[in-house]
Formats: C-alpha cells, structure tokens, sequence
C-alpha cells in the first residue's frame, strides 16, 4: 500500500514537472515567480526590519558594524548559495531529459556537500574573524558590533547553508508554493524576535544575530522536512547518498557563477569601504553605514528580480533540457521585461522620495544626509539592471556556466572595481558613490552584446519535436 502510494505521488511530481514543457509560458512564469518574489521581498524587508531595528535601538555605529559584517555574511552563505543554484539548474535539466535517478544522485551529493562546506565555513571563519572585519574596513568604533553579529552567524552557518540551497531544489522541482513559505517562516520568527531580543531583552547586535539564527534553523527544518519525505519524487534516500565526483564538478560549474559574484562583491566591498573611510573623512564610518542602509532599499527592488529569475530557472533549464527552444527564449523575454519595469519603478522611487526613506532607519542628521545623496546616485543605473542580471541567469539555466560567470564578474572586476580606484581620486566622496552605477551600466552594455552575439544558438526550434509535444506557446 505504501509503495503504491508513494509511486502515485511520483507520476504526479514527474507530471507537475512535465508541465514546464507544454503549459503557457506565462502562466508558468507567473506561478514559478510570484511565490518567489514574495518569499525574496520578505527575506529583503527582514534585512531591512533588522537595520531599523539596530539603528534606532543600538545607534547609527551598529549599523556600520552591520554593514560591515553584511558582506561577509553573504559570503558565507555563497557556498550554500552555489551548490544550491547549481543542485537546482542541474536537477531541472535532469528532469526535463526524464533522467529521475540521476536527480537523486544531485540531490544526495548535494546534502553531502552542504554539510562539509557549511562546517568548514564556520570553523574557518570563527578562527580568523576579527583579521577578516578590519580587512573589510572595521575601524575600533565598528569592530565590536561587526564582531558580535557574526559569531552568532557563522555558529549557525551550516542550516542557513542547507536551508538555501534545498529551497532552491524544492522551487525548481514543482513547490515555489512550499518554497515561499519556508522563507515566510524565517521572516516572521526574525520579525518577531529581533525586537524582543534587542529592545526588551537588551541584547543589542548580538540579539539581532541571534533572531536571524533561529529564523534559520527554522527554515532548515522546513526544507528537511520535505526532502524527508518519500512520498515526494525528489527525497533522500540513502543509496544516493555519495560525493560522485562527475556531479560535484557539474553543481560548481553551473552555481560557481554566483558564487564568483559573491566574492567579487567581498572584495568589491574592501575597496569601496576603504575608500569611503579614505574619502569620508572624519564621516568614514558614517559612509559605509549610509552605504549599508542604502543597500538594503536598493536589495529590496533587486530581490524582486532575483525572484523572478528563480521562476525564470525552471522553465528555461527545463524548456532547454527537453529542446524546446522557443519556449526557451520566450520565459527569457518576458523575464526581461517584467524585471525592466521593476528597476525603473524602483529608480523612480528612490530619485522622488530619498530622505524619506532613509529616514526610516536613523534620526542622526549626518547620516541621513550622506544616505540621502548616495542613494538618488546609485539608482541612476537602475533601469537597465535588470536585463543584466535575467541574462546571466539565463545562460545558467541552460548549463553555460562559462559565460555565466563571465557576465557576473564583469560588473565587479572588469568595470566596478576599476571606476572605484579612478572615480574617487577626481571627485572624492561623489567618485565612490558615482562609481557603483557606472559598473553597471557598462556591465548591461557588455551583456547585450555578448547575447546578440550568442542568440542564434537558442532560437532554433526543432518543428517536429513542437508538433509531438502538443506545446501551448
């Protein structure tokens, strides 16, 4: 009885996976996308919560120890990130050639590599924090407050990796519903006990870690929980359980893109923290928090984006697997254009209304002030970010991990990093923040040209195939 049940529920996962290649596109981008927008404006906005509540509960210097210790952060939770962008385009790909047992070695060898990456992460980081905070721009002011959030993260660093990698596998493998409410759950566990831990139990920065280390945990459980679970098509199962060598080296090729952007971003962050301490002055450390808070507004509208590219991932990675190219291109347009019409909603918003915003997270007037000019700067190249960052992903989702991550890393090392080193030394202060949106734009310019180049290779349908298929465009 179990068994037949548990084969019931497979033809209905392979089924709900088959529908990436015959219903409309649109709808399946709406489907796939929306439950991941949502669950990435929630991660946002509990980013965001978490810097109101550290500004006006602790003061304007935890917030740059929390801008400080951001990065590092997300460097952290890269790893986990890359194996599970790559578990998950790699697995949508395996689907989409009805290859089922070859998903599971993913799945399996994916755990695996979780968990060793995730201690290794903690042990190192723990050993060499504090050389790793003043290399990222801790004065003695900042130090402590950087320091205090990111023992508690990097303690809890292995179920926040294994919570964002299988989330990424449960989205692509027919539950963006289930993976939106895993996120959900992290936010509202962080929502409600940042503030109790900061204001009523007066733990400052360090009960701000703590909140986001529960919230986690919370999710890891979550993400288990389903993976556990055999009457799903995509579980563990105990056989799978191997470091096959051949899928490693797949799930690093495809994810190591993001991961590279990560790290890029790390050592994009050195220089642009030692520039704004260089070029600020006496206001250096007010700098980078102003860098930070506006950072976290402009996250808020670049979720929505990466959203829609986890909806987009499926659907082209499967659409690819299955040579159904036109379908392929189409989820990729109209990617672009959503994700076009969500950066200019959010350059309009940020130009319009500036110290409003910023105002949310500080009442010291110096920082509002410093927040204020560097977000209407760094929203100038906002329109065209987008198109950016959907066209990177494209070529993830379809396995070309090598332009992928050349496209990542032209932002930060090709064009980024460079205008930081030449901007500041005509313009000082104005030259760091004028910096950010000049690597962006000439990044978009360097994509365009890349997927005109390469497009010819994704617009040839295979007719006979379409006609079997009974394909709804």
């Amino acid at each position: 009885m179990a068994q037949t049940e548990t084969n019931i529920a497979t033809k209905a996962d392979q089924k709900r996976s088959a529908r990436l290649g015959t219903q409309p596109v649109a709808s399946l981008l709406a489907e796939y996308a929306l439950p991941a927008i949502v669950a990435m404006i929630a991660s946002s906005l509990y980013n965001i919560v978490d810097r109101i509540f550290i500004g006006n509960g602790v003061g304007p210097y935890a917030i740059a120890g929390l801008s400080i210790a951001m990065p590092i952060m997300n460097l952290t939770t890269a790893f986990g990130s890359m194996l599970g962008v790559g578990s998950s385009s790699l697995i949508s790909i395996r689907l989409g050639q009805k290859r089922h047992e070859e998903a599971k070695q993913v799945l399996g060898t994916t755990f695996l590599l979780n968990m060793m990456v995730g201690l290794l992460v903690c042990v190192c980081g723990l050993i060499w924090l504090e050389p790793i905070l003043r290399l990222f721009g801790a004065s003695e002011q900042v130090l402590p407050y950087a320091k205090e959030f990111m023992q508690v993260i990097l303690i809890a660093n292995v179920f926040n990796h294994n919570f964002l990698g299988f989330n990424a596998v449960m989205r692509a493998t027919g539950y963006p519903r289930k993976a939106m409410m895993s996120t959900f759950l992290t936010v509202i566990v962080n929502v409600v006990l940042a503030p109790l831990f900061i204001f009523v139990f007066d733990w400052g920065i360090r009960g701000a870690a703590l909140a986001t280390a529960c919230a986690q945990f919370c999710g890891f459980v979550w993400v288990m929980t389903h993976f556990c679970n055999p009457k799903n098509d995509l579980h563990f199962e105990k056989k799978y359980f191997r470091l096959i060598g051949k899928v490693i080296a797949d799930i690093v090729s495809i994810g190591s893109s993001n991961f590279l952007m990560h790290a890029c971003t790390c050592i994009m962050v050195i220089i642009l923290n030692s520039s704004l301490v260089h070029y600020g002055g006496a206001e250096g450390d007010m700098a980078i928090a102003a860098y930070g808070i506006c950072n976290s507004v402009v996250m808020l509208f670049l979720m929505v984006v990466i959203g829609l590219n986890q909806g987009m991932q499926p659907i082209v990675g499967y659409n690819f697997g299955a040579r159904l190219n036109e379908r392929m291109m189409q989820a990729y347009r109209l990617t672009i254009v959503v994700a076009t019409a969500v950066t200019t909603f959010g350059f309009l918003i940020g130009e319009l209304f500036p110290r409003s915003i910023v105002s949310l997270f500080t009442n010291d007037e110096t920082l509002i002030r410093l927040s204020t000019t560097c977000l209407r700067t760094i929203l100038i190249s906002f329109p065209v970010v987008g198109f950016q960052m959907v066209t990177t992903t494209f070529f993830q989702s379809v396995g070309k991990a090598a332009w992928s991550i050349f496209l990542s890393l032209s932002r930060q090392l090709i064009f980024l990093i460079p205008a930081l080193i030449i901007l500041p030394r005509m313009f000082g202060l104005s030259g760091v923040w004028a910096a950010l949106p000049t690597g962006d734009i000439l990044a978009s310019v360097l994509t365009l040209i890349v997927i005109v180049l390469k497009m010819k290779q994704f617009t040839k349908v295979p007719r006979e195939l379409t006609k079997e298929t009974n394909i709804q465009l």
